[in-house]
């Protein structure tokens, strides 16, 4: 679906001219910006790198030994003191490969040759993408490359910040100096958009146009919501038997700054703020009612602490106990401010690029009338119902809106991406 950028007018007739020959990716692009790719949650590959000896192992994302690998290498605490998200396991570390100028990491997130035969299209992540650009003359190395990152962190953390502008340096610099047209995928956005607030100059020097694809401005809260009270499935079907589990998937999202910080915003004039609905059965003087309690972008807090009071992962023998996380929750509100002060530079190009026409969901409920939740912890061991507004399946189009205030170089392209 990415690839389907190739119509934007963003990338012109082409992308450019093409030295050497008239047909696209037959010679180098003289005269283009060099182009950086950015992904979202869930959108890097990961490795585990063994302390002592220094291989590595992928852990995400894998089809064969998925839930198992992910459970072990992959589970993680938050740490309150430095803001980094950490795994369990003592003996390794969380490294994203960074191989062919960063496009691997990016490119098929599980590029065994299980996943090659069998095409599994889930996990082709940028490939269509990348393929389209190689197609229209961009080289790897000189006017394409790829950044993938630790996804479970917070998209404010320096360690993202240094890798970002390393890249942009490297991009500049490989293309002759010439300033970098940047393409972010979903919550890449929004790393996108703390890079912009907290190294504006840096961001000036070396950015001429930002494409910005499904990025959750003001949050995802339908999906997020019920990610952090029953979890999330990226593969759907019988391919899902193979993939990571929807509950192990919980419990790494429970400690994620980054899930957080994508919470429904509740400073943002909504026209209709998000909701999680709970049909809650309740006794008073001997009678037994029913009622439907809702709660908004501020009220949701009760629910999460109150569903998650009793969660907790089994790990190595240990029992380790993971409530809804209040330092999560601050730190993703000062997250959240810097993002609301991003201000794009005058002179720097910003195409933002949504899906409409997709029911997307909203609201979150839980329980029925005639199946009411007596203990809001057993919210965690049920499925939600969804009611639907306009988006990209994901992403609402309220939320993936551009504040316009904040930039006079905004230009919007609502039917890019079916």
């Amino acid at each position: 679906m990415l690839g389907d950028l190739c119509l934007c007018p963003c990338f012109g007739s082409g992308g450019g001219s093409v030295s050497n020959g008239d047909e696209p990716g037959k010679g180098e692009a003289s005269d283009r910006n060099p182009v950086l790719l950015v992904s979202g949650m869930g959108g890097s590959i990961i490795h585990s790198k063994s302390k002592k000896l220094g291989f590595q192992t992928r852990v995400w994302v894998r089809i064969l030994l998925a839930d198992l690998e992910f459970k072990k290498k992959l589970w993680s605490l938050y740490n309150p003191e430095t803001g980094y998200t950490e795994s369990l396991e003592d003996d390794s570390e969380i490294v994203v490969p960074d191989d062919d100028f960063g496009l691997y990491a990016i490119d098929i997130l599980d590029p065994s040759l299980f996943v090659k035969i069998m095409h599994l299209k889930e996990v082709y992540h940028f490939h269509d993408m990348i393929d389209m650009l190689l197609g229209i003359g961009y080289k790897k190395g000189t006017t394409l490359f790829g950044y993938g990152y630790d996804f479970r962190q917070s998209n404010r953390m320096d360690k993202l910040m240094e890798g970002l502008k390393l890249k942009l340096e490297t991009a500049s610099k490989a293309s002759g100096g010439r300033k970098v047209d940047i393409i972010s995928h979903s919550m890449g956005g929004l790393l996108i958009s703390c890079f912009l607030s907290l190294h504006n100059d840096v961001f000036s020097k070396y950015v001429s146009k930002w494409i910005c694809i499904a990025c959750p401005f003001q949050g995802a809260p339908g999906c997020i919501n019920d990610s952090l009270l029953t979890g999330l499935q990226f593969v759907e079907g019988f391919e899902s038997y193979f993939f990571v589990s929807r509950w192990s998937m919980h419990q790494l999202l429970v400690e994620c700054p980054s899930i957080y910080e994508m919470l429904g915003n509740p400073d943002f004039k909504w026209a209709k703020p998000p909701e999680i609905q709970v049909w809650q059965k309740s006794s008073a003087d001997g009678n037994d009612s029913v009622n439907l309690e809702t709660y908004g972008p501020l009220e949701c807090v009760s629910v999460f602490e109150a569903a998650l009071r009793n969660n907790e992962l089994s790990y190595n023998g240990r029992t380790i106990s993971l409530p809804f996380n209040s330092s999560i929750l601050k730190w993703a509100a000062e997250t959240r401010r810097i993002i609301n002060n991003a201000e794009l530079p005058s002179g720097v190009s910003f195409y933002n690029v949504y899906g409409t026409s997709f029911d997307t969901p909203f609201d979150v409920c839980y329980g029925s009338g005639t199946s009411p939740i007596e203990d809001l912890s057993s919210i965690c061991h049920s499925m939600p119902k969804y009611s639907y507004v306009d988006g990209d399946g994901t992403v609402p189009a309220e939320s993936a809106r551009w504040p316009t205030e904040r930039s006079s170089q905004h230009r919007t392209l609502d039917s890019c991406l079916v």
